[in-house]
């Protein structure tokens, strides 16, 4: 679905959707406890890839299916090892760049540990008993693999220890999954992000949850008012574990109207990239956004893709391996923007749009059904003008 947008100024209040780093952990939570339920869930490609492999894992029988995680890393790692706790084997495949994203980490301790690992025709298979004792893992490449072995560690049979090996990035999505670990009764201790202690013989207990506003998807809104676009976002949570809330000190760090250079490390929020990119874009003076070589690795090559994306709609923008260098300017002219089937990408193109002088053409505007199914909608409440092409 390619959407033409005629630029016009965004007005009203608008809800993030749930957060989807939150129910992803909760689903799985209560996949390992056998029970309860999630209020103010909503679905999206993403999350349903999660509740669809939960549910084939969790089948009974002989068989085990082959679980297809669509594009969603967070579902692919954080399966893996839930799959070889609770059956010694997984099946795992997906779509568009997930099955090309680095699995390394695991693999390196599958060598350690005499487990089984095939990845054949896009499919990922795995086999092999995780047994308790020291897990090293690198802390640059994605906290999804801590993640993954913080939920399957607590149900070995003695203790163990992951131990990071570089500096933790994205801390928050570790804070995170401590926190949903600890609502649903799972010990484990942080010991200044350079080793976790995971007690044995844990089990998850089952609970009724809910899922508050995702920050990641609130960024873009924010990143709306910030140019000029009288849109309030209500129902964040500011004392939130989600790491995005630094989206608040980061739009301060703006400092508009004195021409200053802006330099932000995204190293612990590498999903607030594409807005702040498009923030970026219209500030008075040069932006720089750096630590961002993760971004690489995402559905799309974030860095090349934004880069690719302010360039199509008249803008400035000069990338290195893991940097953005952005001159800001009053306007953008528009222009046709490939989406790169980047939901992220997509919605920083719709945002940027209302500071352009011009139509702007987005190609593969569908892309937002990944983590934000109801964007174009809320945009167009909020008085955006656009027509499916």
């Amino acid at each position: 679905m390619d959407i033409r947008i005629t630029p016009g100024p965004l007005e009203g209040t608008v809800t993030p959707p749930p957060s989807k780093s939150i129910a992803h952990r909760a689903i799985l939570a209560q996949l390992l406890a056998g029970g309860g339920t999630i209020s103010t869930l909503e679905t999206s490609q993403d999350i349903e890839a999660t509740q669809r492999c939960a549910a084939a894992l969790n089948a009974q029988g002989p068989e085990l299916p082959l679980l297809d995680c669509g594009e969603s890393g967070s579902t692919l790692r954080f399966l893996i090892p839930i799959a070889l706790v609770l059956r010694g084997r997984g099946r795992f495949t997906g779509r568009g760049r997930l099955m090309e994203r680095p699995q390394k980490p695991y693999f390196d301790i599958f060598d350690e540990r005499g487990i089984f690992y095939e990845q054949k025709d896009g499919v990922l298979t795995v086999q092999g008993k995780l047994t308790p004792g020291e897990y090293r893992l690198p802390g640059n490449v994605s906290s999804q693999f801590i993640t993954g072995l913080l939920y399957a560690l607590p149900l070995l049979d003695g203790d163990s220890e992951i131990v990071l090996t570089s500096r933790l990035e994205s801390k928050g999505y570790v804070n995170m999954t401590l926190a949903v670990l600890k609502d649903f009764g799972i010990k484990a201790e942080n010991w200044e992000y350079q080793r976790l202690l995971v007690p044995g013989g844990q089990r998850f207990q089952a609970r009724d949850t809910t899922i508050e506003a995702d920050w990641s998807q609130a960024a873009f809104w924010m990143a709306a008012g910030s140019l000029g676009n009288p849109v309030l976002t209500d129902g964040v949570n500011v004392r939130s574990v989600q790491g995005d809330r630094v989206m608040d000190e980061h739009f301060a760090s703006f400092a508009w109207g004195t021409g200053q250079r802006v330099e932000i490390d995204v190293s612990d929020c590498p999903d607030l990239l594409p807005p702040l990119a498009v923030m970026a874009a219209f500030h008075d003076g040069t932006t720089c956004l750096t630590n961002a070589a993760r971004l690489r690795l995402k559905e799309s090559d974030r860095l090349t893709a934004v880069t690719c994306m302010l360039r199509a709609l008249g803008g400035q923008a000069e990338e290195g391996p893991d940097w953005l260098t952005i001159p800001g300017t009053q306007f953008l002219k528009g222009g046709t923007v490939d989406g790169a089937n980047d939901h992220r990408i997509v919605m920083a193109a719709a945002i940027a749009a209302t500071r352009c002088t011009g139509p702007v053409t987005i190609l593969g505007a569908e892309a937002v059904n990944k983590s934000y199914p109801t964007f174009w909608e809320e945009y167009k409440r909020l008085g955006g003008e656009f027509d499916v092409l």
